[in-house]
């Protein structure tokens, strides 16, 4: 799978294709909130949840909504700033997960929730992708869960991810096909995983 900064190097219009098909959605009344309501429900009002590879922040941008303290950070400045504009309210900060160090920006506490959707690990450079597991996992809280969803299809198979995931130093707590909370079978071709330390 090619990274998305790899991806924007090719195309430098990806970005802003992306924002405006998701804000199209958003004014068509499409339903762009099940990964929020999904980490909404693990968690009391008022939460600390980090949208890791928040892009221009809709999940992020819902949980604000629903009452909690929320930290964006994706790679790429564009998504940044249109999560900005479209979520007031969090902070969304430009980042490299698998460099993820948010004490160094003053964000020093842990998170309960730390949430990657829209197949946000695939993007992540392959080499790359335990560090960034291990760095989420830096950034949990003693009793915190990390919620992962992605495909099959993008090159990252799921028993990679399950080998990345105990090398990193976390365990995986269940496994589910989609976010609206349906079982993990051996023929899905979707995973949301929920991790612990």
């Amino acid at each position: 799978m090619t990274s998305w900064m790899e991806i924007v190097a090719e195309n430098p219009g990806h970005s802003s294709w992306y924002i405006e098909r998701f804000r199209t959605m958003a004014a068509n009344g499409d339903d762009l909130e099940g990964e929020a309501r999904f980490v909404d429900a693990m968690v009391p009002r008022g939460a600390r949840i980090l949208d890791a590879g928040c892009g221009p922040g809709r999940v992020g941008g819902a949980l604000h909504q629903r009452g909690h303290e929320v930290v964006g950070v994706d790679v790429d400045p564009a998504l940044i700033e249109a999560a900005e504009q479209d979520h007031p309210g969090p902070t969304w900060l430009v980042g490299d997960l698998a460099e993820l160090d948010l004490p160094s920006r003053g964000i020093a506490e842990a998170f309960d929730v730390i949430v990657c959707a829209g197949n946000v690990i695939t993007f992540v450079p392959a080499a790359d992708r335990r560090p960034a597991l291990e760095h989420l996992g830096q950034h949990l809280a003693d009793d915190g869960r990390i919620a992962i969803g992605f495909g099959d299809h993008r090159g990252y198979g799921f028993e990679e991810f399950r080998a990345d995931v105990d090398a990193a130093g976390l365990s995986i707590e269940l496994e589910l096909s989609t976010w609206d909370i349906r079982p993990f079978r051996e023929s899905s071709d979707f995973m949301v995983a929920l991790l612990r330390r």
